[in-house]
Formats: C-alpha cells, sequence, structure tokens
C-alpha cells in the first residue's frame, strides 16, 4: 500500500470514525423519553459508516440533556 492510497483511505475513514464516537457518547448522555427509545438512538449511532448520519439527522434533537 503506497503512501497517496493510505492517506486517501485515513482522509474517509477517520472522519466517520470520529462521528461515530461523537453520535455514542451523545445519545448515551441523552434522555430520550424511555429505556427502549435510548437503545435503539444508541444502537443506530453505532452502525459505522451512516448510523451518525442517520443519529444526527433524526435523533440528535429527539433526546435532552438531563437537568
Amino acid at each position: 500500500m503506497d503512501l497517496k492510497t493510505l492517506s486517501t483511505f485515513l482522509a474517509l475513514v477517520v472522519p466517520f470514525f470520529l462521528g461515530t464516537v461523537w453520535a455514542l457518547v451523545d445519545s448515551v448522555q441523552k434522555e430520550f423519553g424511555s429505556p427502549g427509545r435510548k437503545v435503539l438512538w444508541v444502537v443506530v449511532a453505532g452502525v459505522p459508516f451512516v448510523g451518525f448520519i442517520v443519529y444526527l439527522l433524526f435523533g440528535f434533537r429527539r433526546g435532552r440533556k438531563p437537568a
């Protein structure tokens, strides 16, 4: 694997990885009204590559940080 291929791979993978970690941490910290909904959003946020995008679009504003 040459340096250009490696740098392209990392440029594509690292943002998705960081987004997934952020979505998981954010979903664990928020309340979604019921334990079942919270588990659903944690699972959705943990799906690689697309989970954090779905969470950002649909789940991010549904949850509230506990007071």
